[in-house]
């Protein structure tokens, strides 16, 4: 029903709707402070349906202290891994009777500093943050009084909150798993060489392979973007001088592009290539073949962050994860089945 007001139906309106104060409107509303006789609250609720009232979220905000809004800024949301992690986010903030506001700097560092100022003046309650090139605008958060928390390693001179992997350590262990196999000339596809989560995963795979007694070929470190495309045209760069037996790609996108990059020059995987890569997604293992990779437990980290800023004391609180290794077919491993058939109930 349109109701009789040609302009914003305010408190007072419903409360000479329904025959009463604007405090004891207030008290439906909000449930309280004070109860309210059960035939009062529904004259008020009726008035409130005829004159089609809407509560003020903003000023409600104000004078509950509360927004009940996370901000959450990540570098691309269309990175599958940052994706899955925004969605275990969203569900777990929700849980919580909060809302997440997404904020895609889309790589750009500039972007990156819009979105906190934009999200920092909405008053979000907390900010879940992870920073384009791990360069983040701390001291401007830290200024606002907001509380937030970082989504990967950050500098422990800053003393933040944080929920990480050991991003060294996950490289290590995929580097390892291809020497395991046997696989002795091991090159990497890795982000761009001035962000920080590149230099662990570099070095996890050159730890991996000096402490093999293996040689590191500094022209088998191919830089690219995080992304499909990037993927792609470092493999074309690597498939223009002497190809490397196995192959360790930073992030699932890069190893889907350098996959199809390998597909058009007819060279098999693992048979002729082997394969593992980082921060896999529930995609790796639909891939054909199956990707090897290291994931992170992202529905356990969401549920920390949250948790954070749920119970927030200004006090850093750091808390790092284990990372699983997940055996695909693309290095050489046993094939294992993505997908187990279930029976249909009738």
């Amino acid at each position: 029903m349109l109701n009789q007001y040609s302009r914003r139906v305010t408190r007072s309106d419903v409360a000479r709707e329904a025959g009463t104060s604007v405090a004891v409107v207030s008290y439906v509303i909000n449930n309280g402070p004070r109860p309210v006789a059960e035939a009062t609250r529904e004259r008020v609720l009726a008035a409130i349906k005829k004159t089609g009232y809407r509560p003020n979220g903003i000023a409600r905000a104000l004078a509950s202290g509360t927004t009940r809004t996370y901000g959450l800024v990540v570098p691309n949301i269309s990175n599958p891994f940052i994706s899955s992690m925004a969605h275990a986010l969203q569900q777990e903030a929700f849980t919580h009777g909060q809302v997440l506001l997404l904020g895609d700097a889309g790589d750009d560092r500039q972007r990156e500093l819009e979105l906190i100022n934009n999200l920092l003046h909405r008053q979000v309650d907390g900010l879940l943050y992870t920073s384009v090139d791990r360069h983040p605008y701390i001291e401007l958060i830290q200024a606002s009084g907001t509380p937030f928390v970082m989504l990967d390693r950050v500098d422990p001179a800053l003393k933040v909150s944080a929920i990480r992997v050991d991003e060294q350590a996950a490289a290590f262990q995929a580097t390892s798993h291809l020497i395991e196999h046997g696989y002795r000339d091991i090159a990497i596809i890795c982000g761009p060489k001035e962000m920080l989560n590149t230099q662990d995963r570099i070095n996890g795979w050159r730890d991996a392979l000096q402490q093999n007694g293996l040689t590191v070929n500094e022209q088998w470190i191919f830089s690219t973007d995080y992304t499909r495309e990037g993927g792609y045209r470092a493999a074309e760069q690597m498939l223009q001088g002497k190809l490397p037996r196995a192959l360790f790609a930073t992030n699932e996108l890069q190893a889907l592009g350098c996959l199809r990059a390998l597909s058009e020059r007819s060279i098999s995987v693992p048979d002729e290539l082997a394969l593992v890569c980082f921060n896999g997604t529930v995609e790796s293992q639909f891939n054909v073949p199956s990707l090897t990779t290291v994931r992170q437990p992202v529905s356990k980290m969401a549920k920390a962050a949250i948790e954070m800023l749920k119970n927030w004391n200004d006090f850093p609180n750091v808390q790092e994860f284990a990372f699983e290794l997940q055996p695909g077919e693309s290095c050489g491993c046993s094939p294992q089945r993505a997908v187990h058939s279930t029976k249909l109930k009738r």
